[in-house]
C-alpha cells in the first residue's frame, strides 16, 4: 500500500482507537470505515477489523473493569449465545456485492448509535435469560459474518431497555466484543492468518489510542462532540459502500 495511505491508516485507526474505546467499543465499524475508504478486499478489511478489535476491546475492558463498570451477570448469557454464532458467522462468505451493502448497513447503523448520546436514567432491571441469549445469538452472528464485536449494537439495547447504567454497558459491551472477535477470528482463520504484516503497526495505533480513550471515558469524559463527528466519516463509508 502507498506510503501515504499507510499513514493516513495509522493515524485513523489512532483517532477511532481513542473515540470508540472511550464508550467500551473496539472501533471495528471505524477501521472497516477507513479500510472501506480505501477500496480494500474484503477478504483483509474483516479479519482486519477484528484482530484490532481484539487488542482495544482488551484495554477497553480492564480500564472499565478496573473502575467497577461491569456486572458478569448481564454478560454471561449474552455471550454464551454470541460466541457460537459469531464462528458460525466468520465462516460465511458473501459475494463482495452483497458483503458491501450489509456493511454499509452496519456503518449507518453505527453512525446513529455515536451520534446518540444514551444513558439509563431510571433504576436498571435484569433482563430475562431467554432474551439475552436471543439477543447475544442475533448480534454474534451479524458480529462474525461483518468482521465487527457486536458492541455497537450491544450497548444502545442494554440502556434503551434499561438493564444496566452507561458505565457499566460500556464495560460489558467491551468484553462482548472481545469475545466475539475472538471467535470471529477463528471461524474466518484461514483470511485472519493473510493479513498484511503492517498490521503490527496497526495494532500498537489502535492499542495507544484505546489506552488513552479507554481511560479517559472510564474516569472523566463524555466524547459526544467527537463521536459526531466520527459517525459523519462512518455515514460517507456506508452511502459509499451501498451505492457503488
Amino acid at each position: 500500500m502507498a506510503e501515504p495511505f499507510g499513514i493516513f491508516i495509522i493515524a485513523a485507526i489512532f483517532v477511532v482507537a481513542i473515540l470508540y474505546s472511550s464508550v467500551g467499543h473496539g472501533g471495528a465499524s471505524g477501521y472497516l470505515a477507513v479500510l472501506a475508504f480505501l477500496a480494500v478486499s474484503p477478504t483483509v478489511t474483516r479479519p482486519t477489523a477484528l484482530i484490532l478489535n481484539l487488542f482495544v476491546a482488551s484495554v477497553a475492558f480492564v480500564q472499565f473493569y478496573r473502575a467497577k463498570h461491569f456486572d458478569w451477570k448481564i454478560f454471561l448469557p449474552f455471550a454464551a449465545a454470541s460466541i457460537p454464532f459469531a464462528f458460525l458467522g466468520a465462516t460465511i462468505h458473501l459475494p463482495t456485492t452483497v458483503y458491501k451493502i450489509i456493511l454499509g448497513i452496519t456503518l449507518l447503523l453505527a453512525a446513529i448509535r455515536l451520534m446518540v448520546n444514551l444513558k439509563s436514567e431510571n433504576e436498571p432491571r435484569a433482563p430475562k435469560i431467554w432474551i439475552c441469549l436471543i439477543i447475544g445469538a442475533i448480534l454474534g452472528f451479524v458480529s462474525g459474518l461483518v468482521g465487527v464485536g457486536g458492541g455497537i449494537f450491544l450497548t444502545p439495547i442494554l440502556l434503551l431497555m434499561n438493564w444496566t447504567e452507561t458505565k457499566k454497558a460500556a464495560g460489558i459491551s467491551a468484553l462482548f466484543i472481545l469475545v466475539n472477535s475472538i471467535s470471529g477470528l477463528l471461524g474466518n482463520y484461514v483470511q485472519a492468518i493473510q493479513v498484511p504484516t503492517s498490521v503490527w503497526i496497526w495494532i500498537a495505533a489502535a492499542v495507544i489510542g484505546g489506552i488513552i480513550g479507554s481511560t479517559l471515558g472510564s474516569y472523566r469524559f463524555n466524547s459526544l462532540t467527537l463521536r459526531r463527528v466520527l459517525a459523519v466519516g462512518l455515514l460517507i463509508a456506508g452511502i459509499k459502500l451501498i451505492f457503488t
